[in-house]
């Protein structure tokens, strides 16, 4: 059943062309209308999530997702289109909304609470394990303004999750403190997903999108790009892979197995170089390996994208990144040319990989796309067993 109906929604901001200051411009500004920019935030985005569903949202920055999340969460109100909620909405967006820094801890945490739902008799029985999650029990008399941004961030989520939700909205969360308060919020994720709360997660860590989410959402520039199964959709958007369509009467498929992309841009080959400098295709584990992609331009292509993926030899995904995500800006190609990939540390311990290259624009068109089309092997060097190495030690 769904919890959540979302139908061609859109949201246009209208942007001023001057801004008015002053009370004698305020005045004088009626006699003149002001003339505004409009800007498309989201355009005909429809989709559903059905109860106990975890649902991602991806995308570059400034493709609609916090957008999208205000607008599910009635802090926003669309353009047109509609957004059916079923269940109690519990948002997780803007974390220490209503802190006031001459609070103490104690003091944010009854305000926040009360923000949060939570009766004075609920917040009183939970201020020392909301203290305690957060790692703050010695600063529960301190002066929120003392703080750091991580101790206020992480006060904020301890107290945010002694609600009880049906559906939570979700918006880079799992991003706050240390390693260890993450780990922490990873617990919590699991068990709201095992107690069957509904979870809206919008996150750039697509590692976590991949965890968690049964299903995924990738907006770009405000339109809804792709909805479907996690990995098919991180791999759309990692390296611009365009899942196949049945084609309508007016367009024929350009994106099947036997067209990997428009051409402009031909991946021509793919070197590994070991910490010598030289190809190989063998490599001891915990060396260093370059991936050189070799292309050609048949004329000037500007801003191009590389993408790469790693599979293990049965076919499972086990990394993937590209240019854009690493802010790599490339201005152009044209003519014969390589990119390289430097890995300092192979971390796999002994086996065979199978490697995808891509090439393609911004917005996900295809130049090229070779899917496993290489490989090599890594030696093992040590005892231990498995896939990857894992940095560790045995104490006692």
């Amino acid at each position: 059943m769904s919890v959540i109906d979302v139908e061609h929604l859109e949201k246009v901001f209208r942007i001023p062309h001057e801004k008015r200051t002053t009370i004698f411009e305020a005045l004088t500004g009626l006699l003149r209308p002001t003339n505004y920019e409009t800007f498309p935030a989201l355009r005909d985005v429809t989709f559903s999530v059905e109860e106990g569903e975890m649902l991602g949202i991806i995308g570059e920055n400034g493709s609609g997702k916090s957008t999208l999340l205000k607008i599910l969460a009635g802090i926003m109100r669309p353009t047109s289109g509609t957004v059916t909620v079923n269940r109690r909405m519990t948002p997780f967006l803007e974390l220490g909304v209503g802190f006031n820094p001459d609070f103490t801890a104690v003091e944010n945490i009854r305000t926040y609470a009360t923000i949060m739902g939570l009766s004075k008799r609920e917040i009183n029985g939970k201020v020392d394990e909301i203290l305690a999650f957060a790692g703050l029990e010695t600063f529960r008399d301190a002066k929120l303004k003392n703080f750091s941004s991580g101790m206020q961030v992480r006060l904020a989520f301890s107290t945010a999750i002694q609600t009880n939700p049906e559906i939570l909205l979700m918006d880079e969360v799992l991003a706050v403190g240390d390693m260890e308060f993450q780990q922490k919020c990873m617990d919590v994720l699991n068990r709201y997903r095992n107690e069957g709360v509904t979870i809206v997660f919008v996150s750039h860590d697509l590692g976590s999108v991949r965890r968690f989410c049964d299903r995924t959402l990738l907006l770009r520039h405000g339109e809804q790009v792709a909805l479907g199964e996690t990995d098919e959709v991180i791999d759309r958007y990692v390296y611009g892979k365009v899942a196949e369509e049945p084609p309508t009467e007016d367009a024929l498929p350009v994106d099947d197995e036997t067209s990997p992309g428009n051409g402009r841009v031909k991946i021509t080959g793919v070197k590994y170089l070991n910490k010598f400098g030289s190809e190989s295709a063998r490599f001891n584990a915990f060396d260093p390996m370059t991936i050189r992609i070799f292309y050609s331009a048949r004329d000037r292509v500007p801003d191009p994208v590389f993408g790469i993926a790693l599979y293990s030899e049965r076919g499972e995904h086990l990394y993937g990144t590209n240019t854009e995500l690493k802010d790599v800006s490339i201005e152009y190609i044209i003519g014969e040319g390589h990119i390289d990939l430097q890995i300092d540390r192979i971390p796999m311990l002994a086996g065979r990989f199978l490697v995808t290259v891509a090439a393609h624009t911004h917005s996900g068109e295809r130049y090229d796309w070779q899917d496993k089309a290489y490989s090599f092997d890594v030696i093992p060097t040590g005892r231990d067993a498995g896939l990857f190495d894992i940095p560790c030690l045995w104490r006692r």
